[in-house]
């Protein structure tokens, strides 16, 4: 099956290598004109993924049209804030053998939607049922060197979810499926901004049991988040919820979290954003998530701390401070129970 990937980032330049080496040929749409003269003259992306070889099977084009012309399976890498101008830049374009597999992770920070709810207002509905979401803990640098990694496809139709699955797993790269696409989705998205607060944890020298506290309790506010919006609590439990979640938490490699450390370092948002050519994806997704929350009437301490450190130039202390003197309550909220108890009646019955 020949791929398009639509993103030439760190993060679709090294899925799309993935895809060439599993077999598939491969065409990577990048808006970058450097991006595109550099991977099929030097053979490989210099401006976000240099010292990596890219196969023989793929090139990249400035063309977006000649890329979906030349696939029938579809990775969407493009920011999230980016993805609704894109598809509806290409909608007319669709045909009926495509495939998208969405690797965004991101909340709209206006709308407050997630990728599908984006991606559906957009596409046609006859090709909805064509969509796939792939999540889970995966650094752009380990997949381009073909380490070990394992992630998961959703799709609300369990057979696109299978055969993404099939088209993308190796040995190397092995693929689960699932047709939870709001816990897949939320997962990916708010991890980020857990990883944030992380990296600010770490820039103050908080100590790992404050981490590891942070880590545990970010999951928690996932959790709730994701089950007010329809998920099932036990997909945050795989590889999408704490599998990312504590990768991009720990990892040297995550860029959310490498932010935070600088802010807990002392350095100011607007200085840390102006010296990269990066996406942290927590940063906008962080207000997305605020906002989402009080939509859907969520308690998020740490979601909500980690907003006004970004927005309101919080004290990172003072807001430590006001989330470990709240009152004390029970350690995981009644409606997470009723939703997990419900989700093991229904997978035993």
């Amino acid at each position: 099956m020949a791929v398009g990937v639509i993103g030439g980032g760190a993060w679709g330049t090294a899925l799309a290598m993935h895809a060439a080496r599993g077999g598939h040929p491969t065409t990577l749409w990048a808006r970058e004109t450097e991006v595109v003269e550099s991977i099929n003259r030097d053979r490989e992306n210099k401006v976000f993924l240099a010292g990596h070889k890219v196969p023989d099977n793929m090139k990249a084009t400035g063309d977006l049209s000649e890329c979906l012309a030349q696939s029938q399976l579809v990775l969407m890498v493009v920011p999230t804030q980016f993805v609704k101008g894109v598809m509806a830049g290409i909608a007319g374009e669709i045909r009926e053998d495509h495939i998208f597999v969405c690797c965004a992770k991101g909340i709209h920070t206006e709308t407050l939607e997630t990728v599908n709810e984006i991606m559906e207002s957009v596409m046609p509905e006859n090709v909805h049922h064509r969509f796939a979401y792939l999540s889970g803990p995966s650094f752009a640098k380990d997949v381009a060197e073909g380490c070990y990694t394992a992630v998961t496809v959703a799709a609300k139709d369990e057979n696109v979810a299978k055969q993404v699955q099939e088209q993308l797993s190796t040995p190397r790269f092995r693929c689960y499926r699932s047709t939870d696409v709001v816990g897949v989705e939320l997962g990916g998205a708010l991890k980020n901004v857990l990883a944030i607060a992380c990296g600010i944890c770490d820039g103050l020298k908080f100590g790992d049991n404050a981490r590891a506290a942070l880590i545990t309790r970010g999951l928690s506010e996932i959790t709730r988040l994701a089950v007010a919006k329809g998920a099932n609590p036990l997909t945050l439990g795989g590889l999408s919820g704490m599998g990312d979640l504590v990768l991009t938490c720990t990892g040297d490699l995550s860029r959310n979290r490498t932010v935070g450390i600088k802010i807990g370092q002392g350095q100011k948002l607007s200085e840390i954003l102006a010296s990269t050519n990066t996406v942290a994806e927590g940063v906008y997704t962080c207000r997305a998530a605020y906002n989402l929350a009080k939509k859907e009437d969520v308690d998020v301490p740490i979601i909500e701390g980690i907003f006004k450190i970004l927005n309101e130039d919080a004290d990172p202390e003072e807001v430590v401070h006001k989330c470990m003197t709240r009152e004390l309550k029970e350690e995981v909220a009644k409606e997470v129970m009723d939703a997990a108890a419900e989700a093991a009646m229904e997978a035993v019955g």
